[in-house]
């Protein structure tokens, strides 16, 4: 019976040595590349940022600037009308926006169209009677932009743009909406020297 050697330790360097020099070739390969010199990085979507910038149209083709909504509470709600817990707090986001929208409050419900049906969305937003803006996010850019990984994502934006809060699911109840909507409208705080 034949007793089996060891390896020979130069083969177990050679090894190691060519699957470092692969493994540093995929990391400089699948690096992400530098932003462009003289390019705006946008920030993070999240509390205490400002919120990103977009233009969209609306269902009747109309379009909204988040920027010309500056100086009033926004509350921006990403959804599809395929996801029961979007559904669930349309009602909800409708009372608050009749409540509050002579108050300068602006609910803005961000649709998803290149993972929903258009149409679909527009016959939900008849059958509840909802009166806020439906605006559609047709190539999923505002979608990417804000980062958007489960619906339904909100973001409640204050009077000076900045992003106070992010609710990741839902639904949201009325009362959820209320005071986080109140919190928007709150006098700035004085900065203190």
């Amino acid at each position: 019976m034949k007793e089996s050697q060891p390896e020979s330790p130069w083969k177990f360097r050679a090894l190691s040595i060519l699957i470092l020099i692969l493994g540093a070739g995929w990391i400089w390969i699948s690096r992400i590349p530098a932003a462009a010199e003289g390019t705006e990085r946008v920030t993070a979507p999240t509390k205490g940022f400002p919120a990103p910038d977009f233009s969209l149209r609306d269902s009747d083709g109309s379009i909204y600037e988040l920027s010309s909504l500056k100086g009033k509470a926004v509350l921006i709600n990403f959804w599809a009308s395929w996801c029961p817990p979007c559904r669930t707090e349309m009602p909800a986001m409708e009372e608050v926006f009749e409540l509050y929208q002579n108050q300068g409050v602006v609910i803005l419900a961000v649709n998803s169209t290149i993972q929903d049906d258009p149409d679909e969305a527009k016959a939900l937003f008849q059958e509840l009677g909802l009166t806020f803006p439906l605006l559609l996010d047709t190539d999923g850019s505002v979608t990417q932009t804000y980062q958007v990984r489960s619906l339904p994502t909100s973001f409640f934006i204050d009077r000076e743009g900045i992003i106070q809060e992010v609710i990741i699911g839902g639904p949201m109840s009325e009362a959820l909406i209320i005071s986080r909507i109140e919190k928007l409208l709150l006098p700035a705080k004085p900065v203190q020297p």
